[in-house]
């Protein structure tokens, strides 16, 4: 079954107070085009993160965004009491040996000196954390992999019922295709008995016909086309990874319609062909998100 390549997933685990959350989204495009925005915490991972996406995806312009989010406990900035205390010792002493008065609102004056309100701690990743980061990435990318194989089965309903369209449409030609021959050969001889001072050899006016008539024949472009539509409906059958080959054979498709166009020298042939071309044309147009 083709899949779309468009699609989202998001997942959130919980280690220790923190939320990790991986979210991935992605639309059309003719390879993978990946971008990421990774915590810092998890930079050095950031080659097996990609490693996993591009081995689930393969194709697309993929968004991915991996963060952190701490209980306000965790989030509170500590002060640090050692550098606190070394300040207070100082302008007590300063405030002895010049007789300066000391502050009055010593907390005031204390916690806005430098490096007292700063973080000290080293993150350090763990292979407990990241199992349970790297659990969340999994599963942000199932998500959006289930997403896409529910939008490839909408555009293989979509496509399945395009495609009978256009046999249908094809099949309707042949009463046209029948009629015209016919009407070719009435129009001609009727233009040369019109003109009785002209005398031709009528069997060499029927090799000119059979000629003429030859050169209208549209049934190899039926055959061909038919043979298309077949190919096209083996080939979503095939399995994911098949957009491309879609796309060609779509494009080949177009071809057979418009010779068959410019063949086509009746009104209601030429209206049928019409309609097969926007059939075919919305075929294109999804296509594109075929992976």
């Amino acid at each position: 079954m083709i899949q779309s390549m468009t699609g989202y997933g998001k997942a959130s685990v919980m280690f220790e107070g923190k939320k990790i959350t991986a979210e991935i989204k992605s639309l059309n495009s003719k390879a993978l085009d990946l971008s990421t925005r990774i915590a810092p915490a998890y930079r050095e991972k950031e080659m097996e993160i990609r490693a996993m996406i591009a081995t689930a995806l393969e194709r697309g312009k993929v968004d991915f965004n991996l963060w952190i989010e701490k209980d306000e406990a965790q989030n509170t900035t500590p002060i640090n009491a050692a550098v606190l205390e070394n300040y207070y010792r100082q302008i007590q002493t300063i405030s002895n040996e010049r007789g300066i008065p000391v502050p009055t609102d010593w907390f005031a004056t204390l916690l806005r000196m430098p490096d007292v309100m700063t973080r000290t701690e080293v993150q350090e990743l763990t292979e407990e954390e990241w199992a349970a980061a790297r659990n969340a990435v999994a599963e942000a990318i199932g998500k959006l992999t289930d997403f896409r194989r529910q939008e490839g089965e909408a555009l293989y309903r979509k496509f399945t019922e395009k495609l009978d369209n256009i046999g249908a449409l094809l099949a309707s030609i042949e009463p046209f295709e029948l009629s015209r021959t016919e009407k070719i050969r009435q129009r001609l001889t009727e233009a040369l008995r019109s003109i009785p001072e002209v005398e031709y050899d009528k069997n060499r006016l029927e090799q000119e016909m059979i000629y003429y008539i030859e050169k209208l024949d549209i049934n190899e472009e039926k055959q061909r086309l038919a043979n298309h539509l077949r190919y096209f409906k083996e080939t979503m059958d095939n399995g994911h990874g098949q957009g491309k080959k879609l796309g060609f054979i779509a494009q080949e498709m177009g071809r057979e319609i418009n010779t068959t166009g410019s063949k086509s020298n009746l009104a209601e042939m030429q209206n049928i062909v019409v309609k097969m071309k926007d059939e075919l044309e919305q075929i294109k147009e999804q296509v594109l998100n075929v992976m």
